[in-house]
């Protein structure tokens, strides 16, 4: 069993920054293959970042060059650095992992970008 708990979200003015952060406990835990998700109102679930391998990182083409997905594995923490943040990043944002055929969830944190 895997929990994630993810912190860090708030309301933030365009431009702006914040850092997402989410911890892992439960089983050992490597924080490889972890992503973040995010759902906006009305919207499907999407893939923001992800951790696919050690040095190797994945954005979707709308967070490239402005939000950054790091990990601490000897902490089982995964943030996520987001900068020049812009309205249409509005979201509800969610750290997932998967493991064998489970996939976990952590409750997720409130993102708003608004002046």
């Amino acid at each position: 069993q895997v929990q994630l708990v993810e912190s860090g979200g708030g309301l933030v003015q365009p431009g702006g920054s914040l850092r997402l952060s989410c911890v892992a406990s439960g089983r050992i835990f490597v924080i490889y293959g972890v992503g973040w998700y995010r759902q906006a109102p009305g919207k499907q679930r999407e893939l923001v970042a992800r951790l696919t391998e050690p040095g190797t990182t994945d954005y979707a083409d709308d967070v490239k060059g402005r939000f950054t997905i790091t990990g601490d594995n000897a902490n089982s923490m995964v943030y996520l650095q987001m900068n020049d943040l812009k309205p249409t990043d509005t979201a509800d944002y969610y750290c997932h992992v998967r493991r064998g055929f489970t996939d976990y969830w952590g409750r997720g944190t409130q993102v708003t970008v608004s002046s």
